[in-house]
């Protein structure tokens, strides 16, 4: 599906997250089309580069944490951001040019359209993962907690674990992403959130990029993650049977705004 400017109804912001993404920041600012795109926010978190400087001087909108927050803590300043800048759809992109930000207009159209309220750009659909360099681990580990997942969660994702996201603003205003993880988990969370309260996710198949200059988690803190979403499964469905109320599936859970 792709975008008519002149139909579109809403307003779409793009987020980038970063942390030490001057040498791919270009790249990926270079491949968002302006026709579709409103507005561009990037949240700096700490970075010890020239991230901020070249943000600023190709004229996005700039916002940099005095200290680092963490993964999860830059997401929820990016949706914050956006929110505030009055964004009807917002698209997450990584500025680590690990994602092709020319899938914008489809996965924009999606949601313009009433479709889907959340649009995911899967690496597993097709064969764009292990082609784009995923190490064999991660690929993986990705497959089974992903089954996982869709088992607990009664869902049929093709992965849970991309980081190019697109969103409504309903979900971003209603869903209690303030009780989400400042790591790396807050990306499960929010999935299994959406779920949780009943919104749509399509996916679209996404190529990609694993290369030196792109950002990449630890073993370790690959482990830690994991051992996460196992615990946000258990969660979802301890929350589903009554037996518990989690604030992160909580009615009354923190907003962003």
């Amino acid at each position: 599906m792709t975008l008519d400017v002149n139909q579109r109804r809403s307003r779409v912001v793009v987020v980038l997250p970063a942390y030490n993404a001057a040498n791919t920041l270009a790249d990926t600012v270079s491949e968002i089309d302006n026709s579709v795109v409103d507005e561009v926010i990037l949240v700096d978190d700490a970075s010890q580069d020239g991230t901020v400087a070249l943000a600023e001087g190709m004229g996005l909108v700039t916002v940099r944490h005095a200290r680092n927050m963490g993964y999860g803590g830059n997401q929820k300043t990016c949706y914050r951001a956006a929110l505030t800048a009055n964004a009807d759809i917002v698209v997450m992109l990584h500025p680590d040019y690990q994602y092709t930000p020319k899938l914008l207009p489809a996965m924009v159209a999606l949601i313009d359209s009433g479709l889907y309220d959340i649009v995911l750009g899967s690496r597993i659909l097709g064969k764009g993962a292990r082609r784009g360099g995923m190490p064999l681990y991660r690929y993986v580990a990705n497959r089974l907690l992903t089954f996982f997942q869709n088992v607990l969660l009664r869902e049929k994702l093709s992965e849970f674990h991309t980081g190019y996201r697109a969103f409504s603003r309903r979900v971003l205003a209603e869903l209690p992403l303030a009780e989400n993880s400042d790591d790396f988990l807050f990306d499960n969370q929010i999935l299994g959130q959406a779920i949780y309260f009943g919104f749509r996710i399509g996916e679209v198949t996404c190529p990609t990029r694993y290369e030196p200059r792109s950002s990449s988690i630890n073993v370790w803190r690959s482990m830690k993650y994991g051992l996460g979403v196992i615990w946000t499964s258990m969660l979802f469905l301890l929350a589903k049977w009554r037996f518990v109320r989690p604030a992160i599936f909580s009615p009354g859970g923190r907003r962003l705004i």
